[in-house]
């Protein structure tokens, strides 16, 4: 089963501005966005926790100031199941009441729904009875509406039109593992023409990968036909792009207990990268290299050598 709740936490802790913008620009125009904003995840998962909400789902607190200085509280859901959920609405609502009741400020509740079933449209929660009544209305995003959108996607430069994009034809080729090959291939070059820099293109191929998940062979071939790409580019921004596999390959490592398997593939990447980053240079660092034993010491050098521009910047010592 895909895993879509990781990645778009990740997405939306990285690309949170351009994600209010992409989908609600006029919560985004209503945004003092040079103050800045403070992430206030661990409140909300306390006041979550204290609700007893149940399932949990991708959600995200920020504190930001409204144009003309008033602060304001912004809190994101984004819902990422594929089956209808009576309870979110009432969800919903109860979160914005928790927050109001917490912080005696108005929390402004935003929801994007990223299910496959194109009627289920929740947007409001209500009561009344004799007399008393309650009504909730919260702005709300449905992914499957971008299906006839390609074209425009494929030319905006938010990122989050590369991570929608990705989303729908993760949904689009469940059962057809050589057209999402063909889509991941897609997608993964038009990084490149889109301008990015080299840190949107890792970070937006971490999203795509994560999502698009190919049989071993495929990915093989996935990786042979951007490799090739880069070299006639000559841009190798993803010249450690096997990164992504292997953190994957050691969090099922630890969960297997194969640990020395999965260090034997981790040297083998940093290897990889070593070589394609930094040449002869880099390889004279494998023989100390191989004595670590540590995962997350190996896990670190992968870490830094994604974004290194020398050897030193490598944490060889464990800082």
């Amino acid at each position: 089963m895909t895993d879509f709740d990781s990645p778009w936490k990740e997405a939306l802790d990285v690309y949170f501005e351009q994600f209010v913008a992409f989908f609600f620009p006029e919560v985004h125009g209503g945004i003092d966005w040079s103050r800045g904003y403070d992430s206030l995840d661990q409140e909300l998962r306390q006041v979550l926790r204290e609700a007893d909400l149940g399932r949990r789902v991708v959600d995200k607190l920020v504190r930001v100031w409204r144009v003309g200085g008033e602060e304001i509280w912004v809190v994101v859901h984004v819902e990422i199941q594929a089956q209808y959920e009576a309870s979110f609405a009432h969800r919903m609502f109860v979160c914005h009441y928790r927050l109001f009741d917490n912080y005696a400020r108005q929390p402004v509740n935003l929801a994007v729904l990223a299910d496959d079933r194109p009627a289920w449209r929740p947007d409001s929660f209500a009561h009344a009875l004799w007399g008393c009544e309650l009504s909730f209305r919260y702005p709300t995003i449905k992914l499957l509406d971008y299906r006839d959108r390609l074209e425009a996607l494929q030319a905006d430069p938010n990122p989050f039109a590369v991570v929608v994009a990705a989303h729908l034809k993760t949904l689009e080729t469940r059962h057809d593992s050589e057209a999402r090959m063909s889509w991941k291939t897609l997608l993964v070059r038009s990084l490149y023409e889109r301008g990015y820099d080299r840190q949107d293109v890792v970070q937006l191929f971490r999203f795509i990968d994560w999502l698009m998940d190919l049989p071993p062979e495929l990915e093989q071939q996935f990786q042979t036909e951007i490799a090739e790409f880069e070299q006639e580019t000559a841009m190798p921004y993803l010249s450690t792009m096997e990164r992504w596999g292997i953190e994957r390959g050691l969090a099922e490592g630890r969960e297997r207990g194969l640990a020395e398997g999965t260090r034997e593939q981790a040297l083998r990447d940093i290897e990889s990268g070593l070589k394609a980053k930094f040449a002869d240079d880099g390889l004279a660092l494998m023989p100390a290299i191989r004595q670590i034993d540590e995962l997350q010491r190996l896990e670190a050098i992968l870490d830094r050598l994604w974004t290194a521009t020398n050897l030193e910047e490598l944490p060889l010592n464990g800082e």
